[in-house]
């Protein structure tokens, strides 16, 4: 069975526990923000913020919408990475920070926006890790923990989707026509889910997201090149290591 994220925006309040969560269990640090006429800080995710509360105003209504890594099943920034340091651990997708080089592949061939280098840091990408050290010992991650709307769940990916199919129906009947479920189908099967109670457009999201293509022999060289890998690591152990990563997923 496979587990999954179900994060229906309907019952967001945007208190942004979640992203207090994730701070402090993956011990992230603060960022330095500035008011810029709003209460949605930072204003993207980053090498140290892995999960933020979107805010869209439309007449008389807020959409809120927590933006993370959405875990896909065919993961651009997998098929992208040169050194094979973006790998599934089930359905889960890891950076190994041992072997990112901090090309930025991934953070341009992410349809949903996700990847970051931590510029503050080492240079290398970030993202969510779904709280692996969590789910691995039969826990919730941090996120859905900590929500105290329970818009965040986490379960079984099949169940998740029924009930989120009942909530789209009874959305429907409360006065929003273009309530949809997010994530079943695309790029393979998210394990992100949404409900939303707009067009994935309005909400931010990609209508029909489209998986980068595979990387090529340029792109390998280029990336190895870009990072200064080339004289410390030999390139042959790069395939290497990448086809031992594509030969285990």
């Amino acid at each position: 069975m496979s587990k999954a994220r179900l994060i229906d925006t309907s019952k967001c309040t945007a208190c942004r526990g979640c992203q207090v969560a994730c701070k402090q269990w993956n011990d992230l640090p603060a960022e330095h923000t500035t008011q810029r006429g709003t209460y949605e800080n930072p204003p993207e995710l980053s090498g140290t913020t892995w999960i933020k509360v979107e805010f869209r105003e439309k007449p008389g209504e807020w959409l809120f919408r927590a933006h993370t890594c959405m875990h896909c099943t065919d993961a651009s920034c997998e098929k992208v990475c040169p050194t094979g340091a973006i790998s599934h651990n089930g359905e889960v997708v890891i950076i190994d920070q041992d072997w990112c080089i901090g090309c930025g592949y991934c953070v341009q061939a992410c349809p949903y926006g996700v990847p970051h280098k931590d510029e503050e840091g080492e240079g290398t990408a970030r993202k969510c890790r779904f709280c692996i050290d969590r789910i691995s010992n039969g826990l919730e991650p941090a996120c859905a923990k900590a929500c105290p709307t329970n818009t965040i769940q986490f379960g079984e990916r099949d169940e998740l989707i029924a009930m989120a199919k009942q909530k789209v129906q009874t959305l429907k009947t409360m006065g929003y026509p273009n309530a949809n479920l997010y994530g079943e189908n695309e790029l393979g099967g998210l394990h992100t889910l949404y409900v939303l109670t707009e067009a994935p457009s309005e909400m931010g999201l990609p209508d029909d997201p489209v998986l980068a293509t595979n990387t090529t022999w340029a792109h390998w060289v280029s990336g190895a090149v870009a990072a200064g890998v080339v004289a410390a690591v030999p390139l042959w152990l790069l395939f290497r290591r990448k086809q031992k990563v594509q030969g285990g997923a």
